[in-house]
C-alpha cells in the first residue's frame, strides 16, 4: 500500500474529516455560484453534491461511514427549521394582510406535491416503502425524514428525493416565475418554499431578501400540514 493510501486510511477514520470535507465542498459550490452571478444552474448545492459524490465513489467509502463523520450537519436541520420561525415573527404584519392568499397557495402546493407525487409513482407502479418515501418529498428533511419512518418508508430514499427536490426546484423557480411575470416577491418567495424547502429557500435568499423571509414562511408551514395530509393522503394509494 502507498503512503497517499495508508494516510487516506488514517484520515477516513477521522470523523472530523468528512465534516471538513462537507463544508469544503460547499464553499467550493457557493464561489462557483458567486463567480457566476447566481445564476440558477450554478447551484452551490448541487455542486457540492457532485463533488462529495466524486470523492466518496473514488475512495470506495459508503454512505454509511460518510454520515457518521458529516451526521453534525443532519443535526443543525432541526434547529435550523425551528429558527423558521424568525422570518415568520418579523413579517408577522405582512402575513396577517395576505393569510387568505397565502393559506389558498399553501393549500395547493402541499397538496399537489403529495398528490402529484404518489399518483405518478403509482401510475408506473411503485408500492409500498418506495411510495411512502415519495409522500414528503416537498418538504424540509428532519421533518421529511420523520413522516417517512411514519409511514413505513425509507427515511435514506426520503433523503435523496428531499435532496433532489430542492435542487430542481431552486434551479427552475427564478426561470419560470420570470417567465410567468410573476413580480410580488412575496408570492415568488413562498411558492419556492412550499415546493422547494430549504434548498429553494436559499436560493430565494440570493435573489430578494422579502422572497427569502417568504420562502422561509413557507417552508415552515409546508412542513407542518405535509406532516398532516401525507399520512391521510397515503392510505388512498396504498
Amino acid at each position: 500500500m502507498s503512503d497517499a493510501a495508508l494516510i487516506w486510511s488514517y484520515l477516513a477514520r477521522e470523523p472530523l474529516l468528512w465534516l471538513t470535507l462537507t463544508l469544503i465542498a460547499y464553499a467550493i459550490g457557493d464561489a462557483a455560484s458567486r463567480a457566476s452571478g447566481r445564476k440558477p444552474l450554478v447551484n452551490p448545492v448541487l455542486i457540492a453534491v457532485i463533488l462529495l459524490a466524486v470523492v466518496l465513489f473514488a475512495t470506495g467509502t459508503d454512505y454509511r461511514t460518510y454520515f457518521e463523520g458529516a451526521q453534525f450537519v443532519h443535526f443543525m436541520l432541526g434547529p435550523a427549521t425551528v429558527a423558521l420561525a424568525a422570518p415568520l415573527y418579523a413579517n408577522l404584519a405582512h402575513v396577517r394582510r395576505a393569510v387568505l392568499p397565502m393559506t389558498a397557495g399553501l393549500l395547493a402546493g402541499s397538496l399537489t406535491a403529495v398528490l402529484s407525487a404518489l399518483a405518478v409513482a403509482k401510475a408506473f407502479g411503485v408500492d409500498g416503502a418506495v411510495l411512502a418515501s415519495l409522500a414528503a418529498k416537498s418538504t424540509t428533511a428532519p421533518v421529511a425524514i420523520g413522516i417517512s419512518e411514519k409511514l413505513g418508508g425509507a427515511p435514506t430514499l426520503t433523503a435523496v428525493l428531499v435532496l433532489l427536490t430542492g435542487i430542481i426546484g431552486a434551479v427552475v423557480a427564478t426561470p419560470l416565475l420570470n417567465a410567468l411575470r410573476l413580480t410580488d416577491w412575496r408570492a415568488r418567495g413562498f411558492a419556492v418554499g412550499v415546493a422547494a424547502h430549504g434548498i429553494g429557500t436559499a436560493r430565494a435568499f440570493q435573489v430578494h431578501e422579502t422572497a427569502g423571509a417568504f420562502a422561509g414562511i413557507g417552508m415552515g408551514l409546508n412542513a407542518v400540514l405535509t406532516a398532516l395530509i401525507a399520512p391521510v393522503v397515503l392510505r388512498f394509494f396504498l
